[in-house]
């Protein structure tokens, strides 16, 4: 059974917590840069899930309100930044926040905009935002093609796994976000990084996605098996590299 976008990642939260990644801590650097990030701006970060970007501006002092449906992700967020002060946490959705008109400076999306209907949501950014608020979405995307076992592993997805091509946050290009920021200038910019896995880890970050059966089901172990002698070709030192780039747009209103 196809879950719907709130309930995907409900059986996963942990393993999303340990094995997915953050995002570049530059990032928070050419926002003030750029786009005249300061401390005292408030950010709502939708579908903010276990809270990864969140604490990249919670790091910058500023004041952050998550807004996730997902009850498992929003009270994970809740634990894992629970010590801000400066930090609060709401059970809305990206078409319905449930935040006040106009409160709001800056408004992301991270690993989420995929999942949203974005003429509901675009409604809804607009009556959120304060005059001068910037729209800020990004994605880890991984670079499938770095190396040969970048290459394997997408393969693998693509071939194993028939969700993957269906869910996966790719199917969004620039010309659907240009749309959803129109009549306002689209700017972009990229960030690169990467984790390292031994094999435990390796299969933690796939059973950290929502397209993979569950560790108990009878097929994970199949292609737990096949997942293993990719790793064994390619591993160097006990690990491989999952190389990202991290994709940021953002614009003005």
């Amino acid at each position: 059974m196809t879950l719907s976008p709130t309930e995907r990642f409900s059986s996963r939260v942990e393993a999303y917590i340990k094995y997915r990644p953050s995002y570049p801590p530059e990032i928070i650097d050419y926002l003030i840069l750029h786009c005249g990030l300061k401390p005292e701006h408030s950010v709502a970060d939708i579908g903010s899930g276990t809270g990864f970007l969140s604490k990249l501006f919670l790091d910058n002092r500023n004041p952050v309100i998550c807004v996730e449906p997902n009850g498992p992700m929003r009270e994970a967020a809740e634990r894992n930044l629970k010590e801000y002060k400066n930090f609060k946490s709401v059970s809305g959705r990206a078409e319905a926040t449930l935040l006040r008109e106009k409160s709001i400076d800056f408004i992301a999306a991270a690993q989420a905009f995929h999942w949203f209907d974005p003429v509901l949501t675009k409604k809804e950014f607009l009556r959120i935002a304060r005059p001068g608020a910037k729209i800020i979405l990004l994605w880890n995307r991984r670079d499938s093609e770095k190396d040969p076992f970048q290459r394997g592993y997408e393969n693998f997805l693509q071939s194993r796994l028939p969700e993957y091509s269906a869910v996966t946050h790719k199917k969004i290009d620039e010309n659907i976000i240009r749309n959803f920021f129109a009549p306002s200038a689209l700017n972009t910019v990229t960030f690169n990084h990467f984790q390292t896995f031994d094999f435990d880890g390796l299969i933690g970050r796939l059973s950290s996605s929502s397209y993979c059966p569950e560790p108990a089901d009878p097929a994970f172990s199949q292609l737990r098996e096949e997942l293993r002698l990719l790793f064994n070709q390619h591993q160097i030192g006990g690990g491989v590299r999952f190389y990202y780039r991290t994709d940021l747009y953002w614009a003005g209103l």
